[in-house]
């Protein structure tokens, strides 16, 4: 029978330390409480290993069973819990309220592919100096991102303003429309609406309003 590895967490054969053992066999049987020694001479005859899955119980609880069964099991819901939390990542997107219409395709296309990868994204607007006096132009532009990803990610809130920054986080999770058709609409738009220059407003008091 195998000794136990230096990387696993559970005890199994000779490193089971209890006198007497509640006793599974491989069939899943409850065969009852058995001195170690009678329990570790089953599991040689079934050519397994006596594995301590209950350490805590009284007295604890043993399965015969193939540890490497046992250790492929416990990788794979690692690996699994591993692919969750890259599922839950947070990506961020910054922009300027002066974006050209290139460089938003590139940034609304990349916010595309964080929600397609199962992430969220945090759309960020940063303003300098005047162009706080436009908090509006921001606004309009996060509406438009939120309207260019629909069909893969939704807000989770609503808009926020913090400082000079103006935020919108995306989950992902859409409406369910052909990325193809979405892509070659939001384009056209972005050929057709140039963003109106921020130097030529009138100076004003800063937008506190809440979006």
């Amino acid at each position: 029978m195998r000794a136990i590895s230096k990387r696993a967490f559970l005890r199994i054969n000779e490193a089971i330390r209890a006198r007497e053992v509640r006793l599974i066999n491989a069939d899943g049987k409850q065969i009852g409480v058995v001195p170690i020694e009678q329990a570790r001479r089953y599991a040689e005859e079934a050519g397994q290993d006596l594995v301590e899955v209950a350490p805590e119980a009284t007295p604890p609880v043993c399965k015969i069973v193939d540890y490497r069964k046992v250790l492929y099991e416990q990788k794979r819901r690692e690996r699994e819990g591993r692919k969750h939390r890259r599922h839950t990542e947070v990506k961020e997107i910054k922009m300027r309220p002066t974006i050209d219409p290139h460089d938003y395709e590139i940034k609304m296309r990349h916010t595309r592919e964080f929600l397609q990868a199962g992430h969220k994204v945090k759309v960020t607007i940063m303003y300098r100096g005047r162009e706080m006096v436009r908090t509006d132009i921001g606004r309009q532009l996060l509406q438009r991102m939120a309207d260019d990803v629909a069909d893969l990610g939704v807000p989770e809130d609503r808009m926020v303003q913090i400082g000079r920054q103006q935020q919108m986080m995306l989950a992902p999770g859409g409406h369910g429309k052909s990325a193809e058709k979405h892509d070659r609409a939001a384009m056209s738009a972005a050929s057709a609406a140039p963003q109106p220059p921020v130097g030529s407003q009138p100076q004003g008091e800063t937008d506190s309003r809440p979006l």
